[in-house]
């Protein structure tokens, strides 16, 4: 996949994660959703460069969904306070169904750029762009689109899964993790491909014989998926049900269904942690903070950011961006809670682990990951 020039100020802006967006006052309902859209609030920023009318379509879950759709959304966010020429507002998805007649309107009203978050909405962006040759879209984890109109903002999330899983093998007293996922599309599978990979580097580091549940990436077409991205009763049960077989750590990759492995963990009694996905989970899903023994994280915030800077400052990227742990769009968060119980030992291999990654002398294997 051919990286745009783009790709090194990226670099430069995706220095963290992105931080827990501010709450948005709410105009009319846009596009096909029955929800209001969200409107930025004022600033004190001094407006550069030209104006952009940047609207973003999200997936279903809300921007509240602490996951995916609010770290995107802290990307605008973040755009507009830094320029104030750059004027946002986003529209939920309530499902699949939205994502067509929720990008037309958007295209269709002078919205320029139209950003569209997960790779789900993959058929329906390429539709609507086709029809709307002079508008600039963007799409958050799908960089195969070969349009030149669609600009594809992707993150290789294995590689911060493969410290995630790396780091529950290590810390796992019972000897069994699990991991789960909302629904089985590569955005997904790619994050419990690179935490099998860990847990599985680990063992042959150590002589180990840690078990995963939920997912062999050997077996694409197998594992444990909720069905949704917003079902918390559903991400509950299966927890439990991996918690009841021994795992006292679960990787949740499901937005906010994952909220569900925290409601298990809450009623675990101590014994059961967990690994928060996409967002730094002591800042987005902060009650469940001393679950989290840290999170597999991709820096969606900057991503958008960077792309709606370079838009602004001059012409819109062309080709995609790939996030990786060399340019720190992907990694994995602090400890937190968690900073003086994971041992030093693990914590210099877990570095070690990382730069052998960047290196190459580990290659993950997983097939979703972006070329």
């Amino acid at each position: 996949m051919k990286i745009a020039a783009v790709s090194a100020i990226a670099a430069m802006a995706l220095a963290g994660c992105g931080s827990k967006p501010a709450k948005n006052s709410s105009t009319s309902a846009a596009g096909g959703s029955t929800k209001s859209a969200g409107s930025t609030g004022g600033t004190t920023a001094k407006a550069t460069g030209k104006k952009l009318n940047a609207c973003m379509v999200l997936d279903t879950g809300g921007v509240d969904d602490k996951s995916f759709n609010e770290n995107s959304w802290a990307g605008m966010q973040a755009a507009h306070q830094a320029n104030p020429n750059v004027s946002i507002k986003y529209v939920p998805s309530n499902s699949g169904s939205d994502y067509t007649p929720n990008l037309t309107k958007f295209a269709q009203s002078g919205c320029d750029p139209v950003i569209a978050v997960g790779g789900l909405m993959g058929d329906a962006l390429k539709k609507v762009a086709a029809a709307n040759p002079k508008v600039h879209f963007a799409e958050i984890d799908n960089g195969n689109q070969n349009a030149s109109n669609i600009y594809g903002i992707e993150y290789n999330t294995a590689q911060g899964a493969f410290l995630a899983g790396y780091l529950a093998a290590g810390m796992t007293k019972t000897g069994t993790v699990g991991t789960w996922g909302g629904l089985a599309i590569p955005p997904v599978t790619i994050y419990m491909d690179g935490f099998w990979e860990g847990v599985q580097y680990y063992n042959k580091q150590h002589s180990k014989s840690v078990k995963v549940l939920g997912w062999n990436e050997k077996n694409q077409k197998g594992g444990t998926f909720s069905g949704s991205f917003t079902d918390q009763n559903k991400g509950k049960s299966i927890t439990q049900a991996m918690a009841s077989q021994g795992a006292d750590i679960v990787f949740p990759v499901a937005g906010a269904s994952g909220l569900g492995a925290g409601a298990a963990a809450a009623a675990s009694g101590g014994k059961l942690n967990l690994i928060w996905v996409d967002t730094d989970g002591c800042e987005s899903a902060a009650n469940y903070c001393k679950y989290f023994i840290s999170s597999a994280t991709k820096n969606l915030a900057g991503g958008v950011e960077t792309y709606l800077k370079a838009a602004s400052a001059g012409a819109f990227p062309t080709g995609n961006y790939i996030g990786t742990l060399q340019n720190n769009g992907v990694g994995l968060a602090p400890f937190h809670d968690f900073a003086s119980k994971v041992p030093s030992v693990l914590q210099k291999e877990l570095a070690t682990v990382k730069a052998d990654i960047i290196s190459g002398k580990i290659t993950i294997t997983s097939p979703s990951q972006p070329k």
